[in-house]
């Protein structure tokens, strides 16, 4: 099939079928990233800017190395170095890029709704990169891939989303991807980090991380966005850990296999013990970084129309 969507800003209307495409696609292209030049000219001649509003290390990464594989011309804006500090609007800004014939804007914001806000603005291809609480679409399908990978299908999985679930972009993707593919899908908080929509969501919610890691086949940690946060939603850190943090007896007492991921960065000691984190027995997370390239370069080649000539 083709790819026939413009943007990319969000999972929660994308189809089953182009989610799939995206995930074979992805897979391709890993195929690409282990040859001795890991690099193809599908997307030589087109430019791309990377309009990062907020920091990022793994989502900015790979999203440039996914451009250069794909021999894309990249600019990189950074908010702190721009004219944003004096004082331009996000509408000025990308009108301003598009008028240097951008063809793709992958873009991170702190406010939630402004990947789709510069889709009104721009007639070039927008991709969200992370806004506010909103979506993360592209970790979402990372996260799917590396599911799919080490079980091969989504029916009947139970992945569970513990941690700071309000404050959490990756959280809403990952429920409208996986629930779309068919896993069945929970979240665990401290009842002031579950958002009031979350009854929407149709997943189950557990206010008890011990209860979730005897349902669940798969934990989703999430970290604690205490740079988001403008009031405290538990007493301390070291509570958070007590009553919340995955830990390796928590998890030895339910004497089956279970799988770990993260999105990054992890604060190791708080959500998770950091033994865990480097435990190849339940961690994927570095393979999570790895299939970020993968599912990156599968973006921006189905949303560029290249699909469509061959």
């Amino acid at each position: 099939m083709n790819f026939n969507r413009k943007h990319l800003l969000g999972l929660e209307h994308v189809s089953a079928e182009e989610i799939k495409l995206i995930l074979d696609t992805a897979e391709s292209f890993k195929e690409v990233l282990e040859r001795p030049i890991p690099k193809v000219p599908t997307l030589r001649g087109k430019t791309i800017v990377n309009l990062f509003y907020e920091s990022s290390t793994r989502t900015r990464f790979s999203f440039e190395l996914a451009e250069k594989r794909l021999s894309a011309d990249t600019l990189n804006f950074s908010a702190s170095t721009s004219s944003v500090k004096k004082g331009e609007s996000l509408r000025d800004t990308a009108q301003n890029i598009e008028a240097m014939k951008v063809d793709m804007v992958v873009i991170r914001h702190g406010a939630a709704g402004a990947a789709h806000y510069l889709s009104r603005c721009i007639k070039g291809t927008v991709i969200n990169a992370g806004d506010g609480w909103h979506e993360h679409p592209t970790q979402a399908l990372l996260d799917m891939l590396t599911i799919r990978e080490r079980f091969n299908n989504f029916k009947g999985l139970k992945v569970a989303i513990v941690g700071d679930i309000l404050h959490s972009r990756v959280a809403r993707s990952n429920i409208f991807g996986l629930k779309t593919m068919g896993a069945e899908v929970a979240i665990c908080a401290p009842r002031t980090l579950i958002p009031f929509e979350a009854e929407k969501w149709k997943v189950n919610i557990f206010n008890d991380v011990d209860q979730t890691i005897a349902w669940a086949d798969i934990l989703m940690v999430l970290r604690i966005q205490l740079e988001r946060q403008a009031q405290n939603f538990f007493p301390s850190l070291r509570e958070y850990h007590n009553y919340f943090g995955i830990t390796r007896e928590r998890l030895e007492r339910i004497k089956r296999d279970i799988t770990i991921m993260h999105p990054g960065p992890i604060n190791r000691g708080i959500e998770l013990d950091s033994d865990l984190a480097d435990d190849a027995q339940y961690s994927v997370i570095l393979n999570q970084v790895t299939n970020g390239v993968a599912i990156r370069m599968a973006v921006l080649y189905l949303l560029s129309g290249e699909n469509k000539s061959h």
